[in-house]
């Protein structure tokens, strides 16, 4: 697996920092291990780390007092979540669950805190990541009320190669077609049709254990 330093190299944020502000970082921020299937964090917990992906795959989700389950996006390696609870100085207002076996930045909140007295491009980099999550939500919202599933599909697919909320993602991604069920609301069955649709249309490639993509723009528009 990828280590802190690979994720720190990765994420826009750090480019600024200086030496001794990097090392503070790094030496403040401890890593966690979970295994697939495991809650990262609850709905109601107190918000005491900012969290970074290093690998792996985790999912936001929520449960209705019914049982009926709702995820709302995927957070892919070199992303990092839950500023906006640690801003408000709120209790989580989602589960996090890791999707697979996942390698965990986090960064205390004094850390995070720090960071925002200290740092303008850390405070810029924010409302960036914040903007970018808010417009995420917003698509999220119209691709389940407007899209048919091929299409949900390939935008759930196409957001996790954001190259602001996850720079670190390469051209391909390991993910399972159950996974991409969770992030798109669709069944397994279902993304299998899906996937072979949209390989067919050469905007992506069915490799062994994930996928491959050919063409993200097209995936973004399908």
């Amino acid at each position: 697996m990828k280590t802190l330093t690979d994720l720190l190299d990765a994420s826009l944020w750090t480019k600024s920092l200086s030496a001794a502000a990097r090392a503070r970082v790094e030496a403040e921020t401890a890593v966690r291990d979970v295994p697939n299937g495991t809650y990262v964090c609850r709905k109601g917990d107190p918000v005491e780390n900012w969290i970074g992906v290093v690998d792996g795959l985790v999912k936001m989700t929520s449960v209705s007092p019914e049982g009926k389950t709702t995820t709302f996006l995927g957070v892919a390696p070199g992303g990092w979540f839950g500023e906006g609870s640690l801003l408000k100085d709120q209790t989580r207002k989602y589960d996090i669950v890791a999707l697979r076996e996942t390698r965990l930045a986090l960064m205390p909140k004094a850390t995070f805190e720090w960071l925002l007295d200290t740092d303008i491009a850390f405070n810029r980099f924010l409302l960036v990541q914040l903007n970018e999550r808010l417009a995420q939500f917003i698509a999220m919202v119209e691709n389940q009320r407007l899209l048919e599933p091929d299409a949900r599909v390939a935008r759930s697919i196409a957001a996790l190669f954001n190259t602001v909320l996850y720079p670190a993602m390469g051209p391909e991604v390991q993910i399972s077609q159950e996974e991409i069920g969770y992030l798109s609301g669709v069944s397994r069955q279902r993304v299998n049709q899906a996937l072979r649709v949209l390989e067919e249309a050469g905007l992506l490639e069915v490799v062994y254990g994930g996928l491959r993509i050919l063409d993200l723009e097209g995936l973004r528009a399908f």
